[in-house]
């Protein structure tokens, strides 16, 4: 095959825009390991931080992390999950029911997350919690109807349904409708279709979604603050009902509301450090996952 000069233009256009990219991801990243990386050790991965924000350790931030994750994930996934084994196996696609799910989730996927925040804050605590508080205690003080880690775990799992759903579907287009087709001729009913046969095929790019959904929440700063989040906790959740430090939040708190923030910025740069190491983690489980099914549903 013959190149001609347009060719080799833009192969030499889209490489440097490759070099770029790659540049100012190199220096990004290398900023932060150079000035984070000394200050990683047991004690500030262990310890909860000091009043003044510029000693002690980051172990609060780190919990109240991963709890949220962990409930974010239990209350997204398996709702998402099923809504797109509904759109793709049950429902049929021209129905009005399909077409507005369909329609809900193309607009959640263009929603500022702050907006998720505003709605955590109007439905989970005032109407759910106030709810709550109202039925089950005369107390004029807030029981559930204030910002809790519950609240903020389920509006990140409305944030990550999206994700969910969208990609499980694609996962569940992947899977050869011969396979489907067999199954129902041998006997099988459509539960024991989807369950023995679509899902166990399509469970590599479901896992992969899902895992890309959680790393994206796991992230999230805005909706949170109006949720749950606190600038400073030095002491771990024990309850639904408690609120949490996060490490987003954490960064952000250090970078603006710092008492000395040229103080502060060693733990800035651990704490964004750490960050990156959790949400890169999990997007290189992702690209793992996805490899081995695709290496296993190969002949």
């Amino acid at each position: 095959m013959r190149y001609t000069g347009k060719d080799w233009l833009l192969a030499g256009l889209t490489g440097a825009a490759l070099l770029v990219i790659l540049l100012l991801l190199f220096v990004l990243l290398g900023q932060i390991a150079w000035h984070g990386a000394p200050v990683i050790s047991a004690e500030f991965l262990t310890e909860k931080p000091g009043a003044d924000m510029t000693s002690g350790g980051i172990w609060p931030a780190i919990y109240g992390t991963v709890f949220m994750t962990l409930l974010m994930t239990l209350a997204g996934v398996p709702v998402g999950i099923a809504t797109a084994i509904f759109l793709t196996e049950y429902a049929s696609p021209r129905s009005r029911i399909a077409r507005a799910v369909r329609m809900a989730v193309n607009n959640l996927a263009g929603v500022p997350s702050i907006v998720f925040g505003l709605f955590g804050l109007g439905f989970f605590i005032i109407f759910v919690g106030g709810s709550l508080d109202a039925i089950l205690y005369d107390d004029p003080r807030p029981v559930w109807g204030k910002p809790s880690i519950l609240w903020a775990s389920l509006t990140l799992a409305v944030l990550t349904l999206p994700v969910v759903i969208v990609t499980t579907e694609e996962a569940l287009r992947q899977v050869p409708r011969e396979l489907r087709d067999a199954s129902l001729a041998l006997g099988a009913t459509r539960f024991q279709t989807v369950y023995m046969i679509v899902l166990p095929n399509a469970k590599g790019g479901i896992l992969t979604g899902v895992i890309l959904a959680v790393s994206r929440g796991a992230g999230e700063v805005a909706p949170i603050i109006f949720c749950g989040a606190a600038n400073f906790l030095p002491y771990l959740p024990t309850d639904l009902r408690d609120m949490f430090m996060h490490l987003g939040y954490h960064v952000y708190a250090l970078a603006t509301q710092s008492p000395n923030v040229d103080a502060a910025r060693p733990m800035l740069f651990g704490t964004v450090l750490v960050l990156l190491v959790l949400t890169f983690s999990l997007n290189l489980l992702a690209v793992i996952i996805r490899a081995r099914s695709r290496a296993a549903l190969r002949p």
